[in-house]
């Protein structure tokens, strides 16, 4: 396989999600710490329809969600993502990163995500790309400040208050 079905960092190996991670899945949708910032925890009914959408959004765009490992193997150890999002009636591609608590602190999620705004501008070729996190979660804005992005403003998404990031990407 090849970037984007995976992909390495110096330290991450991530593969395109696929029907057999379910279990992966439902081990970090189970997992509070992973869930606190990101919709919270998921039964086994909305993992499979959480599966079921990344999966059609891979057939659809080529791109998606894929799932981290260390690189030299193991389990696997959190989520990255670019995947399109319909915000204000505009169709955005954000950015987004899950590690395993116990791997924080150590600078992957700015490895991932510096790697997915580098394929969102050389291989897409996209304008911006947007993230968002809760209002002040501030080592989640750390990790998007650190890859360019700058905060644009406050928005609600499904009823949630989100603080929208955004990196210009076009020269």
């Amino acid at each position: 396989m090849t970037f984007p079905d995976s992909f390495r960092t110096e330290r991450l190996r991530a593969e395109r999600l696929q029907p057999s991670h379910l279990g992966d899945l439902r081990r970090l949708h189970r997992d509070a710490a992973v869930m606190a910032r990101i919709g919270g925890l998921r039964n086994d009914g909305q993992t499979a329809e959480y599966l079921a959408y990344n999966l059609r959004h891979w057939s659809q765009h080529g791109f998606g969600l894929w799932v981290l490992h260390e690189i030299d193997g193991g389990p696997v150890i959190g989520l990255a993502m670019l995947r399109y999002l319909a915000l204000d009636g505009v169709d955005e591609v954000e950015v987004g990163y899950a590690i395993v608590p116990t791997l924080w602190g150590r600078g992957l999620a700015t490895e991932v995500a510096t790697a997915c705004v580098s394929y969102a501008r050389d291989d897409l070729r996209l304008p911006s790309v947007i993230a968002l996190t809760e209002p002040g979660h501030e080592r989640s804005q750390h990790v998007l400040a650190k890859v360019g992005m700058r905060f644009e403003r406050d928005v609600l998404i499904e009823g949630s208050p989100r603080s929208l990031f955004r990196r210009i990407l076009a020269n």
